[in-house]
């Protein structure tokens, strides 16, 4: 049965903000950067790498944008179900941890938005730097390193749910 849960005003932690800002910032920075090699990018750039991290799909040098504005959309739409923690599956909340489980499950959204920001950035910069050949392909170490990175957040985040009974 669902039981009611504490809706609680919890300010975000300087770590928190500190994602954020980082993320935002290289966001912006490859926003600008695009902007500014927009004329001397080929129109036909890489669109899917293979899983030696050589690009084998093409299209339009619009995809680039499609990019940054999926990472841009995903980072919003987090952002904002990171301010109603109470709506999170929880296993183990009661009145007396809901600010520490609250508080262990907004910092992993709020890790796991920000990675997924910088995965679509760095993509989009990868695929910018394929298409003026300053770059061969993608290289095989990005998506493991990025998959690595997302499952073993969300494992430390669930270790230390358990352990915050």
């Amino acid at each position: 049965m669902y039981e009611i849960r504490p809706k609680l005003k919890i300010p975000k932690t300087l770590l928190e903000n500190i994602l954020d800002i980082v993320a935002i910032c290289l966001f912006i920075a490859c926003t600008g950067s695009l902007i500014m090699q927009w004329p001397s990018i080929p129109d036909t750039v890489p669109t899917h790498f293979n899983a030696a991290g050589e690009p084998d799909g093409w299209g339009s040098k619009i995809n680039l944008w499609i990019l940054l504005v999926i990472g841009l959309m995903t980072w919003i739409l987090l952002t904002v179900v990171e301010k109603f923690p109470h709506i999170y599956n929880y296993f183990n909340l009661t009145q007396e941890n809901a600010e520490r489980q609250y508080k262990n499950a907004r910092l992993m959204l709020n890790m796991i938005k920000n990675e997924m920001l910088l995965f679509f950035v760095l993509m989009s910069w990868v695929s910018t730097g394929v298409a003026q050949g300053a770059q061969e392909g993608l290289g095989v170490w990005i998506l493991p390193v990025f998959i690595i990175g997302i499952t073993g957040t969300i494992a430390l985040f669930i270790v230390r749910s358990i352990k915050l009974k």
